[in-house]
């Protein structure tokens, strides 16, 4: 079984649901891409939870070390980690039951996002969410 991504419709349906988006490897530094993705998805109208551990806040918002940590629901797990990082981070959403993960553009895991699929979250990997985000609501 080989890993496709959901289609645009799903991919439109998906951003217009999500309204909390743990970034996992968020950076506090403003040249990096994990920082100027989320703030971007940030003044987009969606609430960005910092996942990053020895890092007290970034873009305003309190970071936690884990998703375990964070005492809200999240709906979507934007992962900005190295593709040896994926299989722990799916292990992570699988076990609080998440329903869905970004796996960042450049970032390919197929054996944990399949996991992921099989485990029944929606799954897209090797794409930018911000990138697909104008793409989809200026078609």
């Amino acid at each position: 079984m080989t890993f496709a991504n959901p289609d645009d419709d799903v991919l439109r349906a998906l951003l217009k649901s999500v309204k909390t988006i743990a970034v996992v490897g968020l950076s506090p530094q403003p040249a990096r891409p994990s920082y100027r993705v989320a703030q971007a998805m940030q003044r987009y109208g969606y609430r960005i939870v910092p996942v990053r551990p020895l890092v007290d806040t970034v873009l305003g918002e309190k970071a936690y070390a884990s998703l375990a940590d964070i005492p809200f629901a999240v709906d979507l797990v934007d992962v900005f980690r190295a593709a040896e990082h994926v299989p722990a981070i799916v292990d992570q959403c699988l076990a609080l039951h998440l329903p869905r993960i970004w796996i960042q553009e450049g970032i390919v895991a197929d054996a944990a996002a399949r996991a992921a699929q099989a485990g029944d979250m929606t799954v897209v990997m090797d794409r930018c969410i911000l990138k697909d985000y104008v793409r989809l609501n200026t078609e």
